[in-house]
């Protein structure tokens, strides 16, 4: 039974949150969203694989920056919820309230995407200048703080320089976010080169709670983050890869980006769910099994 007697207290491209007193519970849907548009069509258990990737970053990291997940066991969750439980399994976790910092973290530590651009106008990514002679895929030299602000719904997230984060946050919460998300891409990206998985770049969300920067929202996930199969790896090249760049490629093959986003094909909704739950599988080293199924 999906929690559709219940609205949502507040919802996000992928996610339903609702209030749960002290908490609130975070629900990963299967929706799935490109160029900042929802798209019409779900990915089967996509929902499911981005909340138990979170939680497997939460737990690894939670020694090195304090994060806001209470609980992914439905059994924890207040009683209005249980009916719902069979539902939940998997793709929810009840986590902290916080006071959200408005500042999306990105590290990259490849050069890829917006940032490629930027680079081939002007040699820079974010306001950082980036040696000569990079191309696609190319590894920059460290990983490097690229800040951005959160849009709305619709609307497109802005690239700005860590000057302009430190105007929008202050000087001491930017120095933080910017050494936490270094810190923790760096971590992530030695342990996955272990699973053979090279993360290109990734998005981080802190927030306050109880006076202290913290992670929250998903960690690490296919959806906020690129993940290139390192057995295949070249420089110079568009990489393969476990994300959602799928359906992105196919979007701007086949859509002009104006109105409504069209419906995906059949092959693009299951080579997408496989490509999430491979990345569940590699990254966790277990295999993906939907808690809905196991219940």
């Amino acid at each position: 039974m999906a929690l559709d007697e219940i609205r949502p207290d507040s919802q996000g491209k992928v996610r339903d949150i609702y209030d749960a007193g002290d908490n609130l519970l975070m629900v990963a849907t299967d929706r799935i969203s490109a160029y900042d548009f929802i798209l019409p069509d779900e990915i089967p258990y996509k929902g499911e694989v981005l909340n138990r990737i979170s939680a497997f970053w939460f737990d690894k990291f939670a020694d090195l920056v304090p994060n806001h997940l209470v609980s992914i066991d439905p059994a924890d969750y207040p009683e209005e919820f249980a009916p719902y439980r069979a539902y939940l399994a998997g793709r929810s976790m009840l986590v902290k309230k916080a006071q959200t910092i408005p500042v999306e973290c990105i590290v990259r530590g490849y050069l890829t995407g917006s940032g490629k651009k930027t680079y081939d106008e002007n040699g820079t990514v974010c306001g950082i200048h980036l040696p000569a002679g990079l191309t696609e895929a190319s590894k920059l030299p460290e990983p490097i703080f690229t800040p951005s602000t959160k849009a709305a719904i619709g609307d497109h997230d802005e690239n700005i320089s860590y000057e302009r984060c430190v105007e929008i946050v202050g000087e001491d919460i930017a120095r933080q976010l910017r050494d936490l998300s270094l810190e923790i891409y760096t971590a992530a990206a030695e342990y996955a080169a272990t699973r053979g998985i090279i993360i290109a770049d990734t998005k981080f969300e802190f927030g306050i709670i109880d006076g202290k920067v913290t992670l929250i929202d998903e960690c690490l996930t296919p959806d906020s983050s690129r993940f290139w199969p390192a057995d295949s790896y070249e420089e110079g090249k568009v990489q393969p890869s476990y994300d959602k760049q799928y359906v992105r490629d196919w979007l701007r093959a086949n859509w002009d980006m104006t109105g409504e986003p069209p419906h995906l094909p059949a092959e693009v909704i299951e080579g997408t769910s496989a490509r999430y739950r491979e990345a569940y599988e590699i990254i966790t080293a277990s295999k993906f099994t939907s808690m809905k199924e196991q219940g």
